[in-house]
């Protein structure tokens, strides 16, 4: 027994030698067991049941017994209180009591010292105790499934009230618990069968979540691993990039679950696979359900190069659901390749009246004073006054390897894919390519990938389309034969159908020079263009760009258009269409001009009605742009790629 307090409850306080030669009433904390009773000690008791022979009385919610007749003066309802004496604890466990009625006494508190197991330390058959925070609550036609989370790992817990109905429905998730009951192996795997659960507050629940958080902390550290490839612009990155890797691994390991949202193209493909793959490792090795990376992780597409409000009214819905059908924690929303601009805010204010964290890894032109506010981690390269030529595929391979670095291997040529995706211009590509070229990818075969990305991506829509999508990059794919065919029937296809729309689309092309010397070319898409098929408004403008380019090889801007958008493409011109779009929300009044990108691909949306005045203000703006051959791929990209 352990002494917190004592107090007189039976008469006047007398010198402190007459309060000690008093008799001792003890008053059981709810999570004392038998080992913290003796025979002929006198306790604090509630009827909890009354019979023919007499009456049953907790002195415990662990410690029950009988007060037989034989020993009572009165009779007693259920809820009454009285003061017994142990009598016997019988070989078969029972307990049995008599009641007393001491004149005067003191009370004494008891609480109870419990050893506590840490997860990792249990082993079938052993009955123990263990304390933690509960991660979720899960209400079955049976039992209430609590998952436990202690310093070293997670563990399910089943409590039974009666069928279908909550037990201890006093606790909440997040809470910090202490559990009583045996290790028993279910389904594969070990699961604590509840005897008794009880919701810590005050100190006892400050240590349990100061001891948890010391550990996590710790064991979210990344790991230490080498990049890929040796480059001072990315360098700048790396603690942001470990800061985010930490964030992930300690949201693993307090069992909340994560939700992706990347860019639907090759570059936001060859982002959030490297993560996931990593993700899911994670969470294999640290929960012990099988389904585990399933229910905790979950990644989208999202088709605008930001956050939509359809896309966080979609999350919102999945995360609340989640919550309410399996007691989840809501998620964490990682952003990758958007989430960096003003047009995202609303739908991160929208999080916000939930408390979800949100991280960001991004390569687009950022708005930070609009976004950071809201953001739990930010990594961007343009904070650092690099550009997109630092590809999110690239940030988010080291990303990956900062998780689970024993995947290093299975990603090598990922970055490559990125870069040649999204255009990247980075002085590394050479390098990037040498070390795909080392998997067995020369230049040809990894411009395949990116563009069976692309039309895998276009046709999956709002789908993940993991299987297929893990089968063209080569990432998770168990099978190289079936990679490479499926390949080379993807970029087959894409092909043909690009051949289809740029025979359709080019004769339209309008063109005229710049003062500057560049040349612009213009198409209204929605009349030359065939729609809902592959490729999209965007992809064609950059086909018929590249074309131009190719054929030029001098500095070229391309607008493809519809009634309410335009799609912007730049080689060897410095846009800065981030700049751009600002400008022309405030210049052309009622034109409703939102979007972004980079200083050379961008998208902007407007009001149909004002369609040619803020086309006619956007050419006026790009034939006052600098000839920037840095940025032209026939001066570096091309060159260094031969």
């Amino acid at each position: 027994m352990t002494l917190e307090n004592a107090g007189d409850s039976g008469g006047e306080s007398g010198p402190d030698s007459d309060a000690e030669s008093r008799p001792v009433v003890y008053d059981l904390a709810p999570n004392c067991t038998l080992d913290d009773t003796e025979v002929d000690a006198r306790y604090h008791a509630v009827v909890n049941g009354v019979v023919e022979y007499g009456i049953f009385v907790d002195v415990s919610d662990e410690v029950s017994g009988l007060v037989h007749e034989s020993n009572l003066d009165r009779t007693y309802e259920v809820g009454d209180r009285l003061i017994v004496s142990l009598d016997e604890v019988k070989e078969n466990g029972d307990v049995a009591f008599s009641s007393v009625d001491p004149d005067d006494y003191r009370t004494i508190v008891v609480e109870h010292d419990h050893d506590i197991t840490s997860i990792a330390d249990l082993s079938s058959g052993d009955s123990v105790h263990v304390e933690g925070t509960v991660a979720q609550i899960k209400q079955t036609g049976g039992p209430t499934i609590f998952r436990i989370v202690d310093e070293s790992g997670i563990v399910s817990a089943a409590a039974f009230e009666e069928a279908g109905v909550r037990a201890y429905p006093n606790v909440e998730l997040g809470d910090a618990v202490r559990l009583g009951g045996s290790v028993e192996n279910h389904e594969e795997s070990l699961q604590l069968e509840v005897d008794s659960l009880a919701k810590l507050d005050g100190e006892d629940a400050a240590d349990v979540r100061r001891r948890i958080d010391g550990a996590l902390r710790s064991r979210a550290e990344p790991a230490e691993v080498e990049p890929l490839v040796e480059w001072d612009a990315f360098e700048k990155l790396r603690d942001d990039l470990r800061e985010v890797a930490r964030l992930l691994r300690r949201t693993v390991l307090e069992g909340r679950p994560i939700r992706v949202r990347h860019h639907a193209d090759g570059d936001g493909m060859c982002a959030s696979v490297p993560v996931q793959l990593a993700l899911e490792n994670l969470i294999a090795e640290v929960h012990d359900d099988p389904d585990a990376p399933r229910h905790l992780f979950k990644r989208l597409p999202s088709k605008a190069p930001f956050y939509e409000m359809e896309d966080v009214t979609r999350d919102l819905n999945f995360a609340l659901e989640g919550r309410a059908r399996h007691g989840q924690k809501l998620p964490l929303l990682l952003m990758l390749d958007n989430g960096s601009t003003e047009e995202d805010v609303p739908a991160y204010e929208n999080l916000a009246h939930y408390d979800v964290p949100i991280a960001v890894v991004d390569h687009h032109h950022p708005d930070p004073e609009a976004v950071e506010p809201l953001l739990d981690a930010h990594v961007n390269p343009y904070l650092y006054d690099e550009d997109y030529r630092i590809t999110t595929g690239m940030m988010c391979v080291e990303l990956a390897r900062m998780i689970d670095p024993t995947i290093t291997d299975s990603l090598r040529h990922v970055p490559a894919v990125a870069g040649l995706s999204d255009r990247s211009k980075a002085e590394v590509m050479p390098e990037f390519i040498a070390l795909a070229e080392d998997e067995g990818y020369d230049r040809e075969q990894l411009l395949d990938v990116g563009e069976a990305l692309d039309y895998a991506a276009h046709w999956l829509r709002y789908s993940d389309g993991q299987s297929i999508v893990n089968d063209v990059l080569n990432v998770g794919c168990d099978d190289d034969e079936r990679h490479e065919e499926l390949v080379a029937f993807l970029a087959d296809r894409a092909e043909r159908d690009v051949t289809r729309q740029l025979e359709a689309a080019e004769s339209h092309l309008q063109h005229e020079r710049l003062d500057s010397g560049a040349h612009l070319y213009k198409i209204d898409l929605d009349e030359w263009a065939h729609r809902f098929t592959y490729p999209a408004p965007g992809k064609t403008t950059g086909k018929l760009h590249d074309r131009k380019v190719n054929e030029l090889g001098q500095p070229v801007i391309t607008i493809g258009y519809g009634p309410d958008f335009a799609v912007l493409r730049s080689d060897g011109v410095r846009l800065d269409i981030p700049r751009m779009v600002a400008e022309l929300d405030e210049e052309v009044v009622g034109g409703g001009v939102s979007g972004g990108g980079h200083l050379v691909v961008g998208s902007i949306k407007f009001v149909k009605g004002m369609r040619e005045e803020v086309i006619d203000s956007l050419v006026e703006k790009m034939a006052d742009a600098d000839i920037d051959e840095e940025i032209s791929s026939q001066a570096s990209v091309e060159t260094d790629l031969s």
